[in-house]
Order: C-alpha cells, then structure tokens, then sequence
C-alpha cells in the first residue's frame, strides 16, 4: 500500500509527532491551516469515514478519547475545532481516516 499516512506511522516518512498510544498516532500538519494544527490517524488503515464498521470502529473510538489529552497537551484551552473529510467532493487528499485539530484563535465559523 502507498499510503503516505501509512508511511508516517511506520516512520518512513518524518513527522512532528505530537501523541502516539497503540490505537492512533498524531502529528503536527506541514501545511496549517490554524496556528495549531494536527492530524489524527487510526494506526490500521482504515480509508474514510464510509468504511468504518464494527470491527475497527475501536480505534475511532480512541482517537476520541485522545483528542482532549492532545488539545490540552497542545494547549489549546479556549476550545478547537475537529474535522474530518470523506471522499473527493469533501476534498478528503489523503485516503486514509484522519481528524484534523485545529485551534490557537477564534476560527471563522465558514472554515472546515
């Protein structure tokens, strides 16, 4: 699989890694779009949100409970913003589940 997340997550390609458990690993966005920005991956490869299902709807789950302890660590106390992208019409480049963090300002309520 030519998975550039996948790469990321194996080590292949270098990242600013900003949380890693067993179940996700995140890292900061090389091209962001808030003063904080960072992406969250399920370490299986899953493509979007149309394939998740009963047996890997475990690792969304831990991306969930891991997206305070990111924030927090990031520190972003006023609030953020998480977005996902599923498929070409909602721009989604990268074909493999993510949760994008995004924070460090007032957001415009239209960005997403």
């Amino acid at each position: 699989m030519d998975c550039i997340f996948c790469k990321i997550i194996k080590g292949e390609i270098p990242s600013k890694k900003a949380y890693e458990d067993s179940y996700c690993y995140a890292f900061h966005d090389i091209n962001p779009q808030a003063p904080t920005h960072i992406l969250v991956v399920p370490k299986e490869h899953i493509c979007c949100t149309d394939m998740i299902n009963a047996e890997n709807s475990v690792y969304v789950a831990k991306i969930f409970e891991a997206i305070p302890k990111i924030a927090a660590e990031a520190g972003l106390k006023n609030g953020y913003r998480v977005i996902t992208n599923c498929g070409d019409d909602a721009c989604q480049t990268v074909k493999h589940l993510h949760f994008h963090i995004m924070g460090g300002r007032k957001l415009p309520e239209n960005m997403g």
